[in-house]
């Protein structure tokens, strides 16, 4: 069965030595040039999907609109994408032991950001490489840190993976 990777974590592809990608930094975040008036009443977030060169020769990635789909809610419903607010990779020459990275705006239903999937299609030097999915969530519901979450909520993969980050981020544990 086919595992999604968790925000944060590197995916390497096997098809192009070297090239890693991941997505990070699931995040509230309001747009630098202002919320688009489709998305009113909508809560608006960020995401950025990294892509590193480790292998020996450089690689034009292409990461534009239409290649990244962002899902939300146990549903899976499409978040509205602020195209004209994030920032792509268009043919760019990711030379090796360089980075390039794309950040994503999109909003989406408040109560649904607890469970966000991104799904990543690179184009690498002309070629499609594999989808690849990324799951996580946004914690914007809790009121604070020490809120217990609902007990329908508890079991979800989304909480799940946000505990374990809170875990891994919070000073003091191993």
């Amino acid at each position: 069965m086919y595992e999604p990777n968790v925000v944060g974590d590197w995916h390497e592809y096997d098809e192009h030595a070297g090239l890693r990608v991941r997505v990070h930094r699931l995040e509230a975040a309001e747009p630098p040039r202002g919320r688009d008036d489709a998305a009113a009443g909508l809560t608006y977030f960020s995401v950025r999907v990294t892509v590193e060169n480790r292998g020996a020769r450089p690689l034009g990635i292409h990461l534009e609109d239409g290649q990244i789909d962002v899902r939300v809610g146990p549903d899976g419903e499409g978040a509205f994408i602020d195209w004209r607010n994030s920032q792509f990779i268009e043919g760019f020459d990711v030379y090796p032991l360089r980075r390039a990275t794309a950040v994503l705006y999109a909003a989406a239903p408040e109560a649904a950001l607890a469970h966000v999937d991104v799904q990543v299609q690179l184009r690498v030097d002309e070629e499609w490489a594999d989808r690849r999915l990324w799951t996580g969530g946004i914690g914007v519901l809790e009121a604070t840190p020490a809120a217990a979450p609902t007990a329908a909520g508890q079991g979800s993969l989304a909480h799940q993976v946000s505990a374990f980050l809170k875990d891994q981020t919070e000073p003091g544990t191993a």
